[in-house]
């Protein structure tokens, strides 16, 4: 099974109904790949390639490209999406084998540190003032079902599958799993996760909110383009500040949360976005958001 990982960016500009493949990476959306042994025409492989190498480069450009997309401006939404036929296939399994066994001294004394490092991207993703959306195909394990717990949406295709894993290789969890999973499904779902690591499908992932939607297999492209077109198109500048005030609100009290939304909704009403809503309900029209 491969271990891949794709990111999209829609912009104001990117066609409608549709999501950037590889060949078009430098026009309308840009792309993080984490992909190993896949397929694919001379043309994607060359710009593939460049993404390719050892696992902390991987990890390096995930963090990397992640801040990217979160300060541009004129990103408005972002999709992570599997680059193969699974979302994220788990750990580097051989390779963590490989350390073991030949540098073990050295992978020991970098494994917090490498831990920790990787968490920055879920820092980027979770605080990023724009909708992150999961396309989920295939299988989602290990660090790929913590990434789709830290999206802020997550769609999937109806033969989809998840298992947080790692209790079979003899490990706790990363990617904030530990702190977001019992927040989302409780924590007595969450220890049955965690403690059994058990493969569970796409409906009991509905069921326990980890999904939004489930969607056939062959209409997961297009239906994610949709959503993330209407993500997109909205006034992302408001959303953005709906995303960081549910996201802290468990971390505050009511007292100190009635002040953070008293400023962010008196931050969204000086926005053109709102001027722009405004018209459009009073002309009777859809209205054409800017994210400002």
């Amino acid at each position: 099974i491969s271990n891949a990982m794709t990111s999209d960016v829609l912009t104001p500009d990117s066609p409608p109904q549709t999501l950037a493949t590889l060949d078009d990476m430098r026009e309308r959306i840009r792309k993080i790949s984490r992909l190993k042994g896949r397929q694919a025409d001379e043309s994607a492989m060359r710009e593939v390639r460049a993404l390719m190498g050892p696992a902390p480069y991987r990890r390096d450009l995930l963090i990397e490209h992640s801040a990217k997309f979160e300060k541009d401006p004129a990103v408005r939404c972002v999709v992570i999406r599997g680059a193969g036929t699974h979302f994220m296939a788990g750990g580097d399994i051989r390779g963590f084998h490989k350390s073991l066994t030949t540098e073990k001294e050295a992978h020991l004394a970098g494994f917090e540190m490498r831990v920790v490092k990787a968490h920055q991207a879920i820092y980027q993703i979770r605080r990023m003032q724009k909708p992150v959306l999961a396309s989920v195909q295939g299988a989602a394990a290990g660090f790929g079902l913590s990434l789709i717990l830290n999206c802020d949406l997550a769609i999937a295709s109806d033969d989809s599958f998840f298992t947080l894993a790692y209790r079979h290789i003899g490990l706790s969890a990363d990617g904030g799993a530990t702190y977001f999973l019992p927040r989302v499904v409780g924590e007595r779902k969450a220890l049955e996760i965690a403690l059994l690591g058990e493969r569970f499908s796409a409906q009991e992932a509905k069921d326990n909110n980890i999904l939004n939607w489930i969607v056939p297999k062959d209409q997961l492209v297009a239906e994610t383009a949709k959503m993330a077109r209407k993500l997109a198109d909205g006034p992302t500048f408001a959303l953005g500040v709906a995303k960081s005030l549910i996201r802290n609100s468990f971390d505050n009290s009511w007292d100190e949360h009635s002040h953070r939304e008293a400023e962010g909704l008196a931050a969204c009403a000086a926005t053109e976005d709102h001027f722009e809503g405004l018209n459009a309900f009073l002309e009777k029209r859809k209205a054409n958001f800017k994210g400002r």
